[in-house]
């Protein structure tokens, strides 16, 4: 859905003065398909099915299709408490704003320290699989034998720039990439249907018999990890085209694409080796299911370009959380929680050009980091670094869906949404997704492939995290009483 456009420009961002020594994000820039698009793009729709769907169906067999419908309706469910609370947080600190309002400021704040660990894990592992590809693919079409860091130094600097132009810039190469890995996976999927896939089509992923089994805790957990970044359509809060409706609205559909598209694609590729030889073949090799599928039912040239666009869907994704990272910055810099230079906006691009700097700076350190000593962009750089950032995503759901039904509990002259709206489903939802990140942090060993020891060291940063940040709030507290006071607070659609 695209909200018409005026004939009136966005508002360009005040120049940043010595009293207002961050200026403004450009406002009512963004309409309800490029949040959409922001946002999709970082979950990487392409490179999730092609990466992670084998894996899916390899663990819980045809019934795979059903757990990415499932946690589809869960955050549903989620987005269902999530958006109701949207017009009474008018502040672009997403996960940090509605928790700091439902359950306190140090939940808040601890909230926050947590979003921008578990951002930059996700953003910064990303670019480890970026560089494993790229140098895949380069080298088996081009013939170019570069090592993968010199690929992931150049996706940085790509990021960086997109980053630091102007928002319309990134949400129109984010529109063009996500376009592009869809229309590969709807070109695939469309071969497949029109072939009758393997054995004719069948709908026996959906029979009881396939999806009630113990094998589904594992799907579900490599589900949960496809949707990440949705959420993140409310830290556009304040460059958003009418804020109370742009903001539900691109949560709606953007949750609502990926849990219909994801299980479709799941059951398409199901279809393509037959419900016989579907669990046999993601065994033999995950990796390249979707490949051979592709070759088998498009062509070769197709899979040349399904190869492509793999690359293309990661960088859109490290765009993508970029823009949510510097935001968070943004967000918290503008009431003293975090040091006033990340807070800067760029006075032509309107873009919090200094906390862009520094999240590339940070995500440069690491990769060089993890090329000095020798890890495996995959397996050890992406999976290792990815993991955390996964397990804090879904603790803030679970906390944000709490903060939403105790800040009705309180303020029930705000209840206007009806009772189903801010009590049963943010209830049912903070339930759903309590048992989704225990069955993620038990089953730890599918995403990471490592020991006990090291799983739960990963796990362990979410507390010690969230920890830290709610500290941090009750020392501003005691030192800093205006400052804390302002937390959460700011209403960015009146300045």
């Amino acid at each position: 859905m695209t909200e018409p456009h005026t004939s009136t420009p966005p508002q360009q961002p005040p120049a940043a003065t010595a009293g207002d020594p961050t200026g403004r994000l450009q406002r009512a820039s963004l309409g309800v398909t490029d949040i959409v698009f922001f946002v999709v793009a970082a979950a990487a729709p392409l490179t999730v099915m092609a990466g992670i769907a084998p894996l899916a169906i390899l663990f819980g067999g045809i019934g795979a299709p059903v757990a990415y419908l499932v946690v589809g309706v869960v955050l549903c469910l989620f987005a269902v408490g999530f958006t109701a609370m949207t017009p009474h947080v008018r502040n672009a600190g997403a996960f940090y704003s509605y928790i700091s309002r439902g359950l306190g400021r140090p939940a808040g704040l601890g909230a926050a320290l947590l979003a921008v660990f578990s951002y930059n894990a996700l953003q910064i592992g990303t670019y480890g699989a970026f560089g494993f590809f790229a140098a895949g693919t380069a080298n088996d079409l081009l013939g170019v034998d570069l090592p993968w860091p010199v690929y992931a130094f150049a996706g940085i600097a790509v990021v960086w720039f997109l980053g630091f132009r102007s928002i319309h810039v990134g949400a129109k190469v984010l529109g063009a990439l996500l376009i592009a890995e869809t229309a590969v996976l709807a070109l695939l999927a469309g071969a497949i249907l029109v072939k009758g896939g393997a054995h004719g089509l069948s709908l026996a992923s959906f029979a009881p018999s396939h999806v009630f089994t113990s094998q589904m805790s594992a799907p579900l957990g490599l589900a949960i990890a496809a949707f990440i970044g949705f959420e993140a359509t409310a830290l556009y809060r304040e460059e958003a085209r009418d804020p109370n409706r742009t903001v539900p609205r691109a949560t709606y559909l953007a949750v609502g694409f990926l849990g219909l598209f994801y299980t479709f694609v799941v059951w398409v590729i199901v279809q393509a080796f037959g419900d016989d030889k579907a669990v046999g073949t993601a065994a033999q090799n995950p990796a390249e299911m979707f490949f051979t599928a592709m070759t088998r039912y498009v062509g070769g040239w197709a899979t040349d370009l399904q190869r492509v666009l793999i690359v293309s869907s990661l960088l859109a994704s490290l765009l993508a959380f970029h823009n949510a990272i510097t935001r968070y910055g943004y967000a918290l810099s503008s009431e003293g929680a975090a040091p006033a230079a990340l807070g800067r906006i760029h006075p032509r691009h309107g873009s919090p050009w200094v906390s862009g700097i520094a999240q590339t700076v940070l995500a440069a350190v690491v990769t060089a980091v993890f090329a000095v000593i020798g890890a495996h962009p995959y397996n050890q750089f992406l999976l290792w670094v990815n993991t955390p950032g996964v397990v804090g995503i879904l603790a803030l759901q679970t906390l944000a869906a709490c903060a939403v039904a105790v800040f009705f509990r309180r303020n029930r002259g705000a209840d206007a949404a009806g009772r189903l709206r801010t009590v049963a489903a943010p209830v049912a939802a903070a339930l759903l997704l309590a048992v989704i990140t225990g069955l993620v942090c038990t089953r730890l060993n599918l995403f990471t492939g490592a020991a006990p020891a090291v799983n739960w060291a990963l796990v362990a940063l979410t507390p010690v995290i969230f920890a830290t940040g709610a500290a941090l709030a009750v020392r501003i507290r005691r030192n800093r009483p205006d400052v804390y006071a302002k937390l959460a607070t700011t209403d960015v659609d009146s300045v």
